[in-house]
């Protein structure tokens, strides 16, 4: 469904991603993983055909998004990282000229806001202004669903949500995938990205470094893993810690006082 092949992006002579490939299967939730300023968001806007590779390509079903435009976004809604919406506009007003925008019938409208996932409460006749930012990037969730499209690429969706919101946000990721849908959305929490993505690319310094499933990625991570432990009472009692990489455990076991 979706291919990267050797994407690279610089701005100026500041390298933004570097020789980044994989590919997307139909229906797969996919996720890029990675601190800010990993070059997850200039990856998701040179697959949309926003941003202009350096070098590389992408292709979405075959399509190169910047030299066929028009046909890319027939098969894609995108969600960016930052959302903003005229305050004078209620949401439904927000929804209608996104339809107009991409000639959509304004049944949709009714359809996405009747959705349980996006829970708008009967805000969806309130103007933007009065909108809180988490309702404000559940609208722009909703924006991106009015086209029904088989691909959704959603940059940090969850950043500006409370607990509730991305719980909602989750169940609506699964509802869509259950449709056949294929999704990608980039993230630097790693609870979504446990919950949700099939598989995972964790982007460092612009650098695809890494490509798992989730199976794998949690199993590195547990393998990985270091506890520290502190005691409040340290006695005669305490449990002697073996010398490292002896295997052994301490010759008497005691608990801590």
């Amino acid at each position: 469904m979706i291919e990267l092949r050797g994407l690279t992006k610089r701005f100026g002579d500041i390298p933004a991603i570097e020789n980044v490939s994989f590919k997307i299967e139909p229906g797969e939730i996919f996720a890029l993983l990675g601190p800010n300023g990993s070059g997850k968001t200039t990856t998701l806007k040179c697959m949309v055909g926003l941003v202009k590779p350096t070098s590389g390509q992408v292709l979405l079903d075959g399509v190169d998004p910047w030299r066929n435009s028009r046909a890319a976004k027939r098969l894609l809604s995108y969600l960016p990282q930052r959302v903003c919406f005229h305050e004078n506009l209620t949401g439904r007003e927000v929804l209608e000229f996104y339809c107009r925008l991409r000639k959509l019938p304004l049944g949709r409208i009714d359809a996405v806001l009747a959705s349980s996932s996006l829970s708008f409460n009967g805000l969806a006749d309130r103007p933007v202004s009065q909108l809180s930012g988490g309702m404000v990037q559940r609208l722009g969730i909703a924006v991106a669903a009015l086209a029904d499209a088989p691909v959704l690429v959603f940059d940090e969706p969850t950043i500006s949500l409370d607990p509730e919101g991305t719980l909602r946000f989750r169940q609506y990721i699964l509802s869509l995938k259950q449709q056949g849908k294929t999704i990608v959305f980039s993230s630097h929490v790693l609870t979504d990205v446990e919950l949700l993505a099939d598989r995972v690319a964790m982007f460092l310094g612009g650098r695809l470094v890494a490509l798992e499933s989730v199976e794998a990625l949690q199993r590195q991570l547990k393998a990985h893993s270091l506890e520290e432990v502190y005691l409040r009472c340290v006695n005669e009692n305490a449990v002697a810690v073996p010398p490292a990489g002896s295997g052994g455990l301490p010759d008497q076991t005691a608990t801590a006082g």
